[in-house]
Order: structure tokens, then sequence, then C-alpha cells
């Protein structure tokens, strides 16, 4: 841990990287703390809520996943299905790897951000808003008929993906692990809700 940093990012790295190693569940505050040399009520100084320390570890997740969104598009830049198809393959995988950190980003209490103050800056929800937008402006250009509604329910699809095949459902469902199975499930998703690709 960098003991040059301020504080209150020392405790934000800290609980990244417990959440990255050990899950959402680890998440104390005295664990964070201990990780970040501090006593256990120096937490408190700068997030006055157990909330508002973890609505800012989840908020490194939104700004990680959005890099690797952001790095997913190669060049030139493909198509707005392929790069549909690489956004959801992206965000699929990044659950995948850091399943404690997509966990964490997703829960209803951080995204609800009651009693958040506005000096923590914007609330977690609006993290989510800037990937969906996106998503909804890709559709679009794909021709659907209602984008916002069919990139709701892409993300769902989606985002069901990611959980049922890291509980391994969708491994036992389709009698194994292929190598490209992810991907062809987040193309399936994509072919489903936008229509077969043209030709």
């Amino acid at each position: 841990m960098d003991q040059e940093r301020p504080l209150r990012e020392r405790l934000i790295d800290a609980g990244v990287e417990l959440v990255l190693s050990e899950g959402a569940d680890a998440l104390g505050l005295r664990e964070i703390a201990r990780r970040a040399g501090v006593s256990h009520g120096a937490p408190r100084r700068y997030f006055p809520t157990h909330q508002s320390l973890l609505s800012a570890i989840a908020r490194r997740g939104f700004e990680d996943l959005g890099a690797r969104i952001a790095a997913s598009v190669g060049t030139p830049e493909p198509s707005p299905r392929e790069r549909v198809r690489t956004i959801g393959c992206a965000y699929v995988g990044y659950a995948l790897e850091h399943a404690g950190m997509f966990a964490l980003m997703f829960r209803h209490d951080l995204l609800d951000s009651t009693g958040q103050g506005p000096a923590e800056g914007p609330r977690l929800r609006e993290s989510t808003l800037p990937m969906f937008d996106l998503l909804v402006t890709l559709v679009r250009r794909c021709g659907a008929a209602e984008p916002s509604v069919t990139a709701a329910a892409l993300w769902a699809n989606l985002h069901g993906v990611a959980q049922l095949w890291r509980w391994g459902s969708l491994q036992l469902a389709l009698g194994g692990a292929p190598a490209d199975g992810v991907e062809r499930l987040v193309g399936a998703a994509v072919d489903a809700h936008l229509g077969p690709e043209p030709l």
C-alpha cells in the first residue's frame, strides 16, 4: 500500500484489493482500516457510513469496467452491431474475472445511495448511466424500434449470462463449457435482441 497516497484513496485501494481477493462479504471497516495501516476509527473521517465507503469502492469497479469497454473497441471501429457484441463480451468477461467487485457494484443498497452526501460525488447509480447510454446509442444505430427498451433487455440478458455462467448453471444446461461458450452466448443474446444479422 502506497503510504504517500491520501488516506481516503488508501482506504478505497485497500477495499478494492480486499473485494478482488476475498469477495464483497469480506468488506468490513476494521479489515479495510487494518489493510490501509490505520486505526479502525479512521475511515469515519472520510466515509460517514460503511455504505459510503462501499459505494466509493464500487465506483472504482465501474471506472475499471468503463475503461475495459472503451479499450475493447479496435481500429478501425467495428460496425454498431459488432461493437455491441464486443461490449457484451467485455461486460461478461469483467463479471467473471472480478466476481466480488461485480457483485458489489450492483448491490441495491449501494445503488440506492440514500443518505449519501453531495461531497461524495455523483451517486453510484449514475455511474451506470454512461455505459447504458452508449448501449442505447449503438442499439439505435442497429435500427431497433425501441432502443432504450431493447438495450435494457439486452443488458439484463448479459447480466444473467454472467451470473448463470459463474454459478455453473449454463455449463450444466449446455452439457459442458466449450472454450468459446461465453462468446457464443453473448452473440446469441445480441442476435435475439437485435434480430438476425443483415446479409
